[in-house]
Formats: C-alpha cells, sequence, structure tokens
C-alpha cells in the first residue's frame, strides 16, 4: 500500500464501522491522518475501535447524523479533541427495502433520503464553517452509480445518490476559490455488508451491468478516497469519480 501523506489532518468519517467507512479509516490512518469515526451504532464502533489499536490516533462519536443537534455535538467534540476538522467523508448509508416505487410506503422512501441525502447536508452544513476557519477542507461524499443510472426497484436510494452528486456539484462550485474542495464518488456494487440488505436477484442484476464481472472490493475505494482526502486533489472540484468495474463510461 503506497501511503498518500496526510499527516496532521483530522478526518470525519461517517458510517464508519464497517463495510467501506471502516477500510477508508484503516487507509486514512495509514497515511497519516487522525480519524474520527462516526456512527450510530455503539457495538459496533467499539469493536472497530477495538481493531485498530497501534494504527494510529482515533476516536469515535456515537451520533445519529440525521439529527443536526446531534451532527453539532459530535462535531464541536471532534474540533475540542483534535483541534479542527481537515477532511469530511460522507460514507454513511442503507439500501432500503428493494420494491418498485409505487410499493414504497412513504415511510421506506423517506427512510432512505433521510440518511443518504438529508445528513448529507447537515454534515457538510456543520463542517464546513470550521475548514473555512482554515481555508482548508478536503470533503468526499460516497454517492454510487445508481445516482447516474438509477436502478429498477431502488427509486429512494437512486434518487439520494442523484442528490449527493447534484450537492457535490452545487458545494464545490460555492466553495471553489476557499480552499475547500468537494469531490464524490460513484461505485457500483461493493463487497460489503450492505449487500445483506438486497436481494440476491438485486445483487446479481448489478453485477451483470459491470463489465469487470465483479464486486468492487471496499480497499479499492478506500484508495480513491484517500487521494481526494490529499493535498495532491488541487484541481478538481464539484467532480465526480467513476469506480464501477467499467460501468460508467461519463
Amino acid at each position: 500500500m503506497n501511503k498518500i501523506d496526510l499527516q496532521g489532518r483530522t478526518a470525519v468519517v461517517t458510517g464508519a464501522a464497517r463495510g467501506i467507512g471502516f477500510a477508508i479509516v484503516q487507509r486514512l490512518l495509514a497515511s497519516g491522518s487522525r480519524c474520527s469515526l462516526w456512527d450510530v451504532d455503539r457495538e459496533a464502533l467499539n469493536s472497530a475501535i477495538g481493531s485498530l489499536d497501534g494504527q494510529g490516533e482515533f476516536d469515535m462519536q456515537v451520533v445519529d447524523i440525521t439529527r443536526p443537534p446531534a451532527v453539532g455535538a459530535a462535531t464541536d467534540s471532534t474540533v475540542r479533541r483534535f483541534g479542527s476538522i481537515d477532511i469530511l467523508v460522507n460514507n454513511a448509508g442503507i439500501a432500503g427495502v428493494a420494491k418498485k416505487l409505487w410499493e414504497c410506503t412513504p415511510e421506506e422512501w423517506f427512510q432512505v433520503l433521510n440518511l443518504d441525502l438529508y445528513a448529507v447536508y447537515l454534515c457538510c452544513h456543520a463542517i464546513v464553517p470550521k475548514m473555512l476557519e482554515k481555508r482548508y477542507g478536503r470533503i468526499v461524499n460516497i454517492a454510487s452509480i445508481a445516482g447516474k443510472e438509477g436502478n429498477p426497484n431502488a427509486s429512494h436510494y437512486s434518487a439520494a445518490k442523484a442528490g449527493v452528486i447534484g450537492l457535490t456539484k452545487s458545494l464545490g462550485k460555492e466553495l471553489a476559490q476557499t480552499g475547500v474542495i468537494v469531490n464524490c464518488i460513484t461505485p457500483a456494487v461493493i463487497e460489503t455488508d450492505i449487500l445483506k440488505q438486497v436481494t440476491q436477484e438485486h445483487i446479481a442484476y448489478m453485477v451483470s451491468r459491470i463489465p469487470m464481472g465483479r464486486t468492487g472490493l471496499k480497499e479499492e475505494v478506500a484508495a480513491l478516497v484517500a487521494w481526494l482526502c490529499s493535498s495532491e486533489c488541487s484541481f478538481s472540484t464539484g467532480a465526480v469519480f467513476d469506480i464501477s468495474g467499467g460501468r460508467a463510461t461519463y
């Protein structure tokens, strides 16, 4: 693993207790960053923290990122602990139920939009001002290929991830001359626990669309995110970086 230099930086990673989020934490720590792991699942966070001994400086925040007061409190706590927040990776998300749009209840639809899009806004809303104080920051939003193409039986997820792409483009332009850079990535299906939330039929459909003929690895996602979190990423903002095994060509 080649190290990207993140020495002296502090990163917040949401949904950090498992899957892609935890892989990102490990990669950022290996590159020298301090990390604050944000997740709503205390037990999973404790397990994650326990496996990070000796890998760097980190803490954890048990936080429901769909609640503005909770996000504000976690932001303040992280700044008190580390002095600043230089990097934000908005990774937390859920797939939701696999149903056609008209079969989804309003509650099922809103649950996905709430975590996969609204929470991204809340975290940016709380942390961007901290970055502006230093005129430096890197924000990476985890969107999805579904946000580009729309997956059947996943209108809530597809709409939320399309919203993340739009939010990234807008915020990137708003911050373009401030030293704060905002980008997003659009993975195809990645081998993580989130796949337990969807049917094998839906997984097979997603893999069938990938020219490489396989799911992606969370370590591959983490490698791309690490570069986007670094000062080496200096002339890309409001951009969408594909990591889909060739599925997307734009």
